[in-house]
């Protein structure tokens, strides 16, 4: 892995800048500098008992409270929550034309709190919460947060169902639209920046592929290994610090 000293964070923001199409991956990895548990790490959502019934479908169409109980801390106080040195820099990075395109596992919103306006959410998001049973009934984040939040479930006005955020749950599709967003942004790419994923969960461990297909280059920014290591042209393991070193240099 590269030491990230001054000279090789210069010289990864120099990619960046010279890059013609230059894309993001995002995992859980980011949001952890924001105070929200990561799903595989040392301390992740995954190490408490029955975390894997969590975003099961059929674990929420049984008894949706086991969600809502879980979620409640980590999803339905992201009003508390603010973005990363990594979010914020990449939001910059956007506004000065560097960066096309952030494609996010994340559901959490903070890419868009730390000013990125394209945002492909492939594992969907729970800006909007929706009922299985009735076709047309929507609700916004802001409103079924505040309901969580009083120790009560989201219900549907028409049947009284517990109403669904639009996350993909383990045994959903991806948003299909979403998904072949991305992949035509990692075909695009010149330049893919992946950041605080392990890449385990596909289809969207495949999305750099794309871009190393179609002759593209990737930097690994991740405290784990990854299947594409090998791969990558720059290799870093500590997220804060090379944002914190890309900070200084885009702000100087």
């Amino acid at each position: 892995m590269n030491d990230p000293a001054n000279g090789s964070i210069t010289e990864l923001l120099d990619k960046i800048r010279g890059a013609s199409y230059c894309t993001v991956l995002t995992g859980a990895g980011v949001s952890t500098l924001s105070g929200i548990r990561d799903f595989r790490g040392i301390n992740g959502l995954y190490k408490d008992k029955d975390a894997e019934k969590i975003f099961d479908i059929k674990y929420f169409e049984k008894d949706p409270s086991l969600f809502y109980k879980a979620a409640a801390g980590f999803i339905y106080n992201l009003d508390e929550k603010q973005p990363s040195i990594v979010h914020n820099v990449l939001g910059e990075l956007e506004a000065q034309g560097f960066v096309k395109a952030v494609i996010t596992q994340n559901i959490d919103l903070l890419h868009q709190k730390g000013g990125s306006r394209r945002v492909i959410e492939i594992h969907g998001s729970p800006q909007i919460h929706y009922c299985l049973r009735c076709g047309g009934i929507r609700m916004p984040y802001d409103v079924a947060a505040a309901i969580v939040k009083q120790g009560k479930l989201p219900r549907c006005p028409n049947c009284s169902r517990v109403l669904k955020p639009a996350i993909t749950f383990f045994g959903e599709n991806l948003p299909i639209y979403a998904l072949r967003e991305a992949t035509g942004e990692a075909q695009k790419s010149d330049l893919m920046l992946i950041l605080g994923t392990s890449l385990q969960v596909f289809p969207a461990a495949s999305l750099p592929q794309y871009c190393l297909r179609s002759g593209g280059k990737i930097v690994i920014v991740n405290n784990q290994p990854t299947h594409l290591d090998s791969a990558a042209m720059m290799h870093f393991d500590d997220l804060e610090t090379v944002f914190n070193g890309l900070s200084d240099e885009i702000y100087r």
